[in-house]
Order: C-alpha cells, then sequence, then structure tokens
C-alpha cells in the first residue's frame, strides 16, 4: 500500500481502522449546542464538513486563507464518527 493511500485511513479509538473524513473543529469541540453541518463536497468518497459559523467566516473570507484555516481548524475522523456528528450537529438552514 502507497503512503498516499495510507493517508486515507484513520484508526479511531471508537470505531477500529477506517476511512477518513474532514469536520471542523467546532463539531468535536461542541458536545451540547448544535453548531449546523455543511457539507463541502458532493462525492461520497470525499466526506467534508463545517459549521454554520466556519461558512459565515469562508463568505467573509471569500476564498481558503489562513485566517480562515485556523479558525476552521479541520479535524480528522472515521466515516461513522463523521455520521454521528452530522447527526448531532444537523440543523435545518436559516
Amino acid at each position: 500500500m502507497s503512503n498516499d493511500e495510507d493517508d486515507e485511513w484513520i484508526n479511531c479509538d471508537r470505531h477500529g481502522r477506517g476511512r477518513c473524513a474532514i469536520v471542523c473543529t467546532h463539531h468535536v469541540q461542541q458536545r451540547v449546542q448544535r453548531v449546523g453541518f455543511v457539507e463541502n463536497s458532493d462525492d461520497p468518497n470525499d466526506l467534508q464538513a463545517w459549521c454554520f459559523a466556519c461558512e459565515q467566516f469562508f463568505a467573509s473570507e471569500g476564498e481558503l486563507t489562513e485566517a480562515f484555516r485556523a479558525f476552521n481548524d479541520a479535524f480528522v475522523v472515521c466515516v461513522p464518527c463523521y455520521y454521528e456528528l452530522r447527526q448531532s450537529h444537523w440543523l435545518a438552514s436559516a
């Protein structure tokens, strides 16, 4: 297996070895309040999401700036964790 293929996998403490997905740090840090869940890819093999605050910050920046990357602080999770976070943070858009 090549290093590129290894980069697509993560060892999750809860779910074991699985495919990687990306969420913002706010999804992982916020345990009580729903922060929204904006999926950033329609490719089912490329799961990426961020919260409503990240969506607003990105819109104000107009692109993936260093300030946005610092605010978003992307977090790698396994696919089952991604779907759990999606369920926990999903809100209807305003």
